[in-house]
């Protein structure tokens, strides 16, 4: 049975790795992607690939670690293969990110036969995982703060500095990211980047500015950035 699991370059001088303890690895491994997965399902928005990618990376790491068993020239070539493997074709959230590094790391632990030293870690950093997830860390606050403003002005109305002192009142910091014509070159729409000195007071802030446009149509949305991901 050991025969056919040998491999064809294997010499009297390599160690072969036994069915039940490959067998042993793998199952350890398939446990901790579980557990990884179920951390991850919990409170969070999450994809039915990106789960099953997030359950069965540590048994992949971990058969590719027992593969290389000890073979620096292999594991080097490891090394570079995996910083070519894309896990997903959109960018992913931080969080996401950070799952696939925990899966990648205990797989690797069990790879190396730390089965014990695997789940440990495993449970811990899962722990921690969602302890973290339940504390708001002023998220909720701040996304109150950060708006995208959106002033539709006549053509005829210089825009430059004609909303800044405005704006200054009512903001800690604001930038204009954006001027667009608009309704076939009759008007201008202007974009700005803000940070509100107090949510309650943006319908205040609304109604000076529209005053000053013209009572024309003026926006004000969630700010999307990269930033609020990462």
């Amino acid at each position: 049975m050991n025969t056919l699991f040998r491999g064809l370059f294997d010499t009297d001088m390599t160690s072969v790795i036994t069915v039940s303890d490959f067998l042993l690895c793998v199952g350890c491994a398939l446990l901790i992607g579980v557990i990884l997965a179920f951390s991850h399902m919990y409170r969070s928005r999450y994809t039915k690939s990106f789960v099953l990618t997030l359950a069965l990376l540590p048994a992949v790491v971990c058969v590719v670690i027992m593969m290389v068993n000890g073979n620096v020239g292999a594991g080097v070539a490891v090394a570079g293969a995996f910083s070519l493997v894309r896990f997903r074709s959109v960018p992913g959230t931080a969080k996401e990110i950070t799952m696939l590094f925990l899966g990648m790391g205990a797989g690797l632990i069990a790879g190396m036969g730390y089965l014990g030293f695997a789940l440990l870690f495993t449970v811990i950093m899962c722990v921690f995982s969602i302890l973290y997830n339940h504390l708001d860390l002023g998220t909720k606050k701040n996304a109150a703060l950060y708006k995208t403003l959106h002033i539709t002005i006549p053509e005829d109305l210089d825009y430059t500095g004609v909303f800044e002192e405005i704006l200054s009142a009512y903001t800690t910091s604001c930038e204009l990211v954006r001027v667009k014509t608009t309704n076939m070159g009759s008007m201008f729409r202007l974009t700005y980047d803000l940070t509100l000195r107090d949510a309650a007071l943006e319908k205040e802030m609304i109604d000076k500015l529209r005053c000053r446009n013209g009572n024309l149509e003026i926006t004000v949305s969630k700010q999307e950035t990269t930033v609020a991901e990462l």
